[in-house]
């Protein structure tokens, strides 16, 4: 396995945004030329990014023999749209590199949790737009993303809002920017299919945020697949040991999203 760290530095960039690319290594015993790249976003509030939602989550992936990466956003008090920007120059190099990491180019996935996955959908419903391809300086083909996984994700900045993520992610505009940031809203034609999940009992991010998703996707004609779990609360990753903190993070019946958005995966995949 190859690992490597990129700068992903754009206008706003906090010093410390990178992308951590993780590459499975080509072999002439293994019948595969190129892989999916899973590109993961860690949630925390637009605060920070959390540890227990990134490389733990990249391993995950690599087991079922894609690429993974995670990047480290800019936060607080970095404001919209620096992140999405890094996720777009963070997919650009992906692309540019295609040949040498042995990349699917039709098969590169954006994942993201809690607040990363308001980023994550955000840039899903955003890429097409002409000001980020040419704040980026490249053609918007090169930005696409193939399909969106979303753990728990902050999406309303409605009556169910994590309103803390989208004043952090707003700053001093909050007041004005605030309805442009709900997600249920801002659903397309180009947005790319989708895998969401979530608990019933998650109290800092309300299911209703997936539900409001889904049910605009669903009117998006865009495929989705939706599994809200009845036990569990909010920012569980994998929902093991491994991820597990002082307060929570061990739900087992919360622990098989791993290989249902596995078969997802496969589903379009192969």
């Amino acid at each position: 396995m190859r690992y490597e760290k990129f700068d992903i530095k754009c206008e706003g960039s906090q010093e410390k945004a990178a992308l951590y690319v993780y590459l499975l290594d080509h072999s002439g015993e293994i019948m595969i030329e190129e892989r999916p790249m899973i590109v993961i976003c860690p949630g925390g509030g637009y605060e920070w990014t959390s540890d227990r939602e990134a490389e733990m989550i990249a391993v995950q992936f690599l087991s079922m023999g894609y690429h993974a990466a995670v990047l480290r956003y800019s936060v607080k008090p970095a404001v919209f749209p620096t992140a999405n920007l890094e996720l777009g120059k963070s997919i650009t190099l992906i692309r540019e590199h295609k040949e040498d990491w042995c990349v699917a180019d039709d098969k590169v996935v954006v994942c993201g949790f809690s607040a990363g996955g308001h980023m994550a959908a955000s840039y899903c419903m955003f890429w097409n737009q002409g000001w980020m391809a040419e704040k980026l300086g490249v053609c918007a083909e090169v930005l696409r993303p193939n399909g969106m996984i979303l753990g728990y994700p902050v999406i309303t900045s409605g009556e169910y809002a994590h309103h803390d993520s989208i004043k952090n992610l707003l700053g001093e505009e909050y007041e004005a920017k605030k309805e442009q940031m709900s997600l249920e809203k801002c659903v397309n034609a180009d947005v790319p299919r989708c895998f969401i999940w979530h608990t019933y009992e998650d109290d800092v991010v309300p299911v209703q945020n997936s539900i409001m998703l889904v049910d605009a996707l669903t009117k998006a004609k865009i495929p989705t697949e939706f599994h809200m779990f009845t036990k569990g609360g909010h920012g569980l990753s994998i929902a093991n040991r491994m991820t597990k903190n002082q307060w929570f993070g061990v739900e087992p019946t919360c622990q098989p999203w791993v290989n249902l958005v596995h078969t997802w995966m496969e589903t379009w995949c192969i």
